[in-house]
């Protein structure tokens, strides 16, 4: 079974050739690249990344980031991207594994709301929902509405005042959403 663990700077190329090996040819250049500038990064509060990896191998990625809401502190919101998990490791529950390993470790920090752009068929089973995100406003224009959705950490009267999201730098990129 793959171990998941905190993901440090010599994991990146690991995390590199996981999105080259798992992402179609579009993508994949972009999100390797945003992979790996997320890992590097220098942000406040901390961009949180988890690996799982076997045999030394890293066969799955996830990180999380905090977003600004509004004109709010930043760290009450994070969003989730990227996530990948190996072809060869998929339908294993790996991905499920490292987005609750993230959204837990977010939750007993007090964050308060969890953004991704992603399929709603995927993200709902965690709890991710359309009508949740809508009245904040993804950091640039979107090529699927639909896929913005969001899930609460805390209870309703917890979460942040409405407004549209800032990201950090490796994601202020508008060609990601």
């Amino acid at each position: 079974m793959a171990q998941l663990r905190r993901a440090t700077l010599h994991d990146d190329a690991g995390i590199r050739e996981l999105h080259l090996a798992t992402l179609p040819e579009a993508e994949r250049e972009v999100f390797a690249a945003l992979s790996a500038n997320l890992l590097a990064e220098a942000t406040v509060p901390k961009t949180l990344t988890w690996v799982a990896e076997t045999d030394g191998e890293i066969i799955g990625h996830v990180a999380f980031s905090p977003v600004t809401i509004g004109d709010g502190e930043p760290g009450r919101g994070y969003i989730l991207s990227p996530l990948a998990v190996h072809p060869g490791a998929q339908r294993q529950r790996l991905g499920t594994r490292l987005v609750e390993t993230g959204l837990a470790y977010l939750a007993e920090r007090g964050v308060a709301v969890v953004f991704v752009y992603g399929d709603p068929d995927y993200y709902s089973r965690f709890g991710f929902e359309a009508t949740l995100a809508e009245g904040y406003a993804a950091p640039y224009p979107l090529a699927y509405p639909f896929g913005w959705q969001a899930r609460a950490l805390a209870g309703s009267d917890a979460l942040p005042s409405t407004g549209a999201l800032t990201c950090v730098a490796s994601l202020s990129d508008p060609a990601l959403w």
